[in-house]
């Protein structure tokens, strides 16, 4: 479904700032697969992330989605097959459009029409209707207010939908609950699961939180030095604690996971 084959980037080459961020990195992931991706700052996560969705060319290795050489398409053209959050609830929305506006807004891009608001109908202004109401935020009854009036759960609430209105062929997570207060942040979480379980979509998920790295998804992989140093699945996955992934780290990079947001979390 997703291929990455020996992809590496670095950033500012030959200057004193120089930084290899992915290094011949690999990855495959297979249709409706789930996997959480963790590491420490400067592991190349998210990095690994903006690859994929063409914030930037990669100097070596290939990017293939669901059989499409995707390595030199621009990141407009991906945006049509690969929904996205990011960690700040503020990105993702227009903050002086309407809940309605924006919704229309993903909807045409991902649908690949090119038509302006006009060629939003009743139909599908009830279809936005019928999506809002599954958040459970009230956001229905708002669809006419500016985006900028919104909590920041329920900014990312609405990010979620957009990018999930025409199903993606992958959703990229980059800690999209992290900056939320737990009881928002746990809701969002949920919210992301239902979706992601009940449109069978492909999705990569970076969190700063261990427990949540094993408990959420099928899959985990665990980042340093902008490659792959784990990749877990199925019974090994369900047994391994905390300790593990940390004694994992450590066997994978010669030293320990010191990034103090990761280990404070749990």
């Amino acid at each position: 479904m997703l291929y990455l084959n020996h992809i590496s980037k670095t950033f500012n080459p030959g200057t004193v700032n120089q930084r290899a961020a992915l290094s011949k990195l690999s990855l495959h992931l297979k249709p409706e697969d789930f996997a959480t991706v963790i590491g420490s700052n400067g592991a190349g996560k998210s990095t690994m992330l903006n690859a994929v969705a063409g914030s930037f060319y990669v100097d070596t290795g290939s990017i293939v989605l669901d059989g499409q050489d995707i390595t030199f398409q621009p990141e407009h053209k991906r945006s049509q097959v690969i929904g996205r959050l990011f960690q700040d609830p503020l990105k993702g929305t227009a903050p002086n459009m309407t809940i309605e506006e924006n919704l229309a807004l993903a909807f045409l891009r991902s649908a690949n029409k090119k038509a302006p608001f006009s060629r939003i109908n009743k139909r599908d202004k009830e279809f936005f209707a019928q999506r809002l109401k599954l958040l459970d935020m009230g956001l229905e009854d708002r669809m006419g207010h500016p985006v900028g009036l919104l909590s920041g759960g329920q900014r990312q609430a609405l990010t979620l939908l957009m990018a999930t209105l025409v199903t993606p062929k992958l959703l990229l997570l980059d800690e999209h609950t992290a900056a939320l207060d737990p009881v928002t942040a746990a809701k969002v979480l949920k919210l992301t699961q239902d979706i992601v379980a009940q449109y069978k979509i492909t999705c990569l998920m970076v969190t700063h939180n261990m427990n949540q790295a094993l408990m959420v998804g099928n899959r985990t992989l665990m980042m340093a030095d902008g490659k792959i140093v784990l990749d877990v699945a199925g019974q090994e996955r369900a047994g391994l604690t905390v300790n593990d992934l940390l004694n994992s780290f450590k066997a994978g990079t010669g030293r320990d996971l010191d990034n103090d947001r990761i280990l404070l979390s749990e």
